[in-house]
């Protein structure tokens, strides 16, 4: 592969922005707010997920650098894909009006509208060489399934839970129940779209080939047929 360093600055500077986004908010949350918990600000999805993608993006932008996409970065850009969409669509559709440890302006931009969306464009436009099976992407489920897991077991044992559709004493254990099985839905979706969206990569034409059909060779002037 050629080297696209244009692509690797930019995977660069958006990796910075993530990163900073997230240090300014803990920083923010253990200077201001009494009581504050490090273990609880990294038990958010959208703090756990907007760190796998600016890492991502880190080492993505490393390989651009060099001209270089193996195959385990392909599958991890598709899972931190898939974790940055889930991020954005259940904050729009649930958590927008709520203070979900993101009060600072600059910061809830960046980690709930700009990173999912440059993941998503990132993705698109350098979409793996190599189309990614159904059965190998349902590995990217693996990390919401866990968090999902881990949230209702700690929830009990700190007195916390991140999101209140994941709290049973506010919604009860039905709609946890629900909004869980929704959710997963929803991730296997995404799942399956970023899958798909690989058989959209239109491999090169071998040099030398062109799309005309060559002309059949010709009879010799001197040979009588």
């Amino acid at each position: 592969m050629t080297p696209n360093r244009g692509l690797a600055l930019f995977r660069f500077w958006f990796a910075l922005l993530g990163f900073l986004a997230v240090l300014f908010q803990l920083t923010h949350l253990l200077q201001n707010v009494p009581g504050a918990s490090a273990g609880n600000f990294f038990s958010y999805f959208t703090i756990e997920s907007n760190i796998i993608a600016f890492i991502t993006l880190a080492i993505a932008g490393r390989y651009a650098w060099k001209g270089e996409s193996p195959r385990w970065l392909e599958l991890l850009r598709g899972a931190a894909t898939i974790y940055m969409t889930i991020t954005g669509i259940v904050y729009n559709l649930l958590l927008s009006n709520i203070d979900v440890n993101t009060p600072i302006p600059w910061i809830n931009v960046v980690l709930h509208y700009t990173i999912p969306t440059i993941m998503v464009i990132d993705w698109l436009v350098d979409l793996p060489k190599t189309r990614v099976p159904v059965r190998t992407s349902l590995i990217w489920l693996a990390f919401p399934l866990l968090y999902l897991i881990y949230s209702l077991v700690r929830g009990p044992i700190v007195n916390w839970y991140p999101y209140p559709f994941l709290d049973p004493r506010v919604s009860g254990y039905g709609t946890v129940a629900v909004m869980s099985l929704v959710i997963a839905a929803a991730a296997f979706l995404f799942a399956l779209i970023v899958a798909f969206s690989t058989r959209l990569h239109i491999a090169p034409t071998p040099a030398g080939v062109t799309g005309t059909t060559a002309a059949p060779p010709q009879p010799d002037a001197g040979t009588i047929n």
